[in-house]
């Protein structure tokens, strides 16, 4: 493992490190035409209940980033809460450099933080739109243990009208190892499929209603079905999608 992760001890020190090394740079860079600005997106603010009867989960994934045109911080996060416990939460902290149009470089951290044993990765990706304006994040994580995985997010906008917008979106994990103590098996891992339909009320504030399946592959279902979980489901939803 590179000796910056172990220099700045993993984990949370590194976030803290990153985070400490360009909010300064990023507050005192010349303004001119390129102000410092900021935004926060609730993506996915929704419930969702399985069709098979399970009991229903709060789910969200949200980011927020501070910044210039070519240099922002950003944040990230995202989990599940059943019946008022944390089954699964994510957090992100990415250094972003624009790198061509419509394209961002990103460097940080990321930290899984379930109810079993913690995980804090080294994380480098792009961010972007791909052709056909299909939002794209390829991210590639690597831990002090050796762990790796790729993740792919990618998401396409269909407009009924200015204000009905349709969206599938497709979230693919891919792992370089087995990890029993979180369920994570090598190879692919697991995937999701959402549609979700929403109605802008105003740009900012859009509640939808949608449909989400997702499936375990490998030695990832195997892990769930030991475990008594369910290896793929099929759930609706109901949300808001808002920034500011």
């Amino acid at each position: 493992m590179s000796p910056l992760w172990k220099t700045c001890g993993g984990g949370r020190s590194a976030a803290i490190a990153i985070a400490g090394l360009l909010l300064p740079a990023l507050a005192w860079s010349h303004g001119g035409d390129d102000p410092l600005l900021a935004k926060v997106m609730f993506d996915q603010l929704e419930w969702r209940r399985a069709t098979g009867g399970d009991a229903g989960a709060l789910v969200w994934q949200a980011d927020a980033w501070l910044g210039r045109d070519r240099d922002k911080l950003w944040l990230k996060t995202e989990g599940e809460r059943v019946e008022g416990v944390t089954e699964e939460a994510e957090l992100q902290l990415r250094y972003s450099r624009a790198i061509a149009p419509f394209w961002d470089a990103q460097l940080g951290w990321r930290a899984d933080l379930g109810p079993g044993p913690e995980r804090h990765w080294l994380a480098a990706g792009l961010r972007g739109l791909a052709p056909y304006w299909f939002d794209t994040d390829l991210a590639l994580f690597a831990d002090a243990d050796g762990r790796t995985a790729l993740r792919l997010e990618t998401r396409y906008e269909l407009l009924f009208t200015q204000r009905l917008i349709l969206s599938p979106d497709l979230e693919v994990n891919v792992y370089g190892q087995d990890d029993r103590a979180t369920g994570v098996g090598s190879g692919l891992s697991d995937a999701e499929f959402g549609l979700r339909l929403r109605y802008e009320i105003r740009r900012e504030f859009a509640p939808y209603v949608g449909l989400v399946g997702w499936r375990k592959f490998g030695d990832s279902a195997d892990f769930a079905r030991q475990e008594g979980q369910r290896s793929d489901d099929l759930q609706w939803v109901i949300g808001v999608r808002a920034w500011f």
